[in-house]
């Protein structure tokens, strides 16, 4: 799967005002709901009950929130870049600046896991990291994302 294919410029935010996990995870529910159709109440309890079971803060300033969308057949992808850090009670217990949040149709999990997987990999190299932190606009952190 491209990420072209589930990240549009629409569910890409950059200096988004934020103060916390929870108020995070609702806005990407917001966006998401937006482009969906979908309740944003239930994506956001989705991706809560997600994060009970261990938080995807993946350390380095990252968070992967992601979920499962019961009545949807397109996987989305939504990219955030905070104005301050938050926190988010990710492993290394540092601050998170950057979430990639990934919701996935219930029959779509073995791609979705390829999908996380890739997402993690790409994050992890510092020059991209870089260049996401330092992106000035939705369009600019969107081109940073998608041609890499």
């Amino acid at each position: 799967m491209q990420l072209s294919e589930i990240l549009t410029l629409d569910c890409t935010k950059s200096a988004v005002q934020c103060t916390s996990k929870k108020r995070a995870l609702e806005m990407i529910s917001e966006i998401v709901a937006e482009q969906t159709g979908q309740n944003s109440t239930e994506l956001f309890e989705c991706m809560l009950s997600r994060e009970k079971m261990g938080s995807t803060g993946i350390g380095n300033g990252i968070a992967i929130p992601h979920a499962r969308m019961h009545s949807s057949d397109k996987a989305i992808a939504v990219l955030m870049q905070c104005e301050s850090p938050i926190e988010f009670d990710a492993i290394d217990n540092r601050p998170v600046d950057l979430l990639f949040a990934l919701l996935v149709p219930d029959a779509q999990c073995k791609e979705h896991l390829k999908t996380l997987s890739c997402m993690a990999e790409r994050l992890n190299d510092k020059q991209i990291l870089k260049q996401l932190r330092k992106a000035e606009s939705d369009q600019e952190l969107y081109d940073i994302m998608i041609n890499r």
